[in-house]
């Protein structure tokens, strides 16, 4: 079962590490790598989301969301996107920007690295939001109490997470992109450049979260209505199509930080696209997996260790303005903290196993 449903995915893997190696060697291998793997991390409560509104949809919007959507996502957002932020900030059409990676490295790399500061300060608001509205969300589950406690009660003031997130935008654009790198490593002043692409990625965040909410109340109508007008069970109509809607926001939303936390590894648009785009293929079969499966996997911490990594990458994309950072290092900085939380999740399941095993234990020995 779980082959037949991973094996796209495989075979995608395959061909985009094969790609990676004949693009940029080993080195390029192991950029693409990295990305995958932050990809699926960063989107496996997609995944976990998506399995569970598409178990209410019938059979025929599941396809749908499953083709279509998965089209939208793959090519839309871990494609496309990427070309779309290089040709706004480096001020290319998206044919040029993808030409001269493809044939003027050396002119494309010029261009990314003016541009940098630019992409950098949208990118690092955007993942700064959305690590802080996480943290300051009181949680019945934590991971690093002894931080998330406190930091949970901090937020229950209104608007907490876009005053610090303006205040750290601030700070950077007169430090960091007062003497940003430049081409040539010459050094210039990026303030304001820095501060309009910062105060356009919050704003970007405050959109994208409001159609969200958008779609979710006008599903929850809907439901309402269904459950009022009953139909064959499972959701049809007016209603699978706002879920559809609402699905494919969601989804846009939760690729941003992938697509954004792949410019703090790499600005080559070839190898966000490979590694991207197998991660994304991953991201597709565990929904479908989980779908047919009718189980989630109880990987509780995992959520935390990705929203970790979103904010590491914030701060990493802040501190790139000015200086240069190995990006393998930025990397496995991100993967490190998901592998943590993952291990983190998988003691905490044999340990509540354990203390369910030694109660029942001590249940039969009371019944005897």
């Amino acid at each position: 079962m779980m082959l037949k449903t991973f094996r796209w995915a495989f075979a995608v893997t395959a061909l985009g590490l094969a790609a990676g190696v004949l693009y940029g060697g080993w080195t390029a291998f192991g950029i693409v790598a990295i990305l995958a793997v932050l990809e699926i991390s960063l989107s496996f409560d997609n995944a976990v989301v998506n399995a569970g509104i598409l178990k209410k949809m019938s059979a025929f919007w599941q396809t749908v969301f499953l083709t279509v959507g998965v089209l939208i996502a793959v090519f839309g957002m871990r494609l496309l996107f990427p070309v779309v932020i290089v040709a706004i900030t480096a001020k290319l059409n998206p044919y040029d920007a993808v030409h001269l990676a493809l044939t003027e490295k050396t002119r494309y790399e010029q261009l990314v690295t003016d541009a940098h500061p630019a992409i950098a300060a949208f990118g690092g608001m955007f993942l700064l939001m959305i690590f802080l509205d996480f943290i300051f969300e009181d949680r019945d589950i934590q991971w690093l109490g002894w931080i998330e406690r406190p930091l949970a009660r901090l937020g229950k003031v209104d608007m907490l997470s876009v005053c610090i997130a303006l205040i750290v935008l601030l700070i950077t654009s007169f430090t960091f992109a007062a003497h940003a790198h430049q081409h040539g490593g010459a050094h210039v002043d990026k303030s304001q450049t820095v501060l309009v692409s910062g105060i356009a990625g919050l704003v970007t965040y405050l959109v994208v979260g409001g159609l969200s909410g958008y779609f979710e109340n006008r599903l929850e109508d809907e439901e309402e209505r269904e459950q009022r007008e009953p139909s064959a069970g499972a959701l049809v109509g007016r209603a699978a199509f706002f879920m559809f809607l609402y699905l494919e926001v969601l989804d846009a939303s939760f690729s941003f930080d992938g697509v954004i936390g792949a410019f703090a590894i790499t600005n080559d648009i070839v190898l966000m696209a490979l590694g991207l785009g197998i991660g994304a293929m991953y991201v597709r079969s565990l929904t479908v997996y989980l779908v047919r499966q009718g189980t989630l996997d109880d990987y509780v911490y995992l959520e935390h260790g990705a929203h970790y990594a979103i904010g590491a990458l914030a701060v990493i994309l802040m501190v790139t303005i000015q200086y240069q950072i190995n990006e393998v290092i930025t990397g496995l900085v991100g993967v490190v903290l998901i592998a943590w939380s993952f291990w983190s999740s998988v003691r905490r399941n044999r340990a509540l196993a354990a203390a369910e095993g030694a109660t029942e234990r001590a249940d039969s020995v009371s019944v005897r």
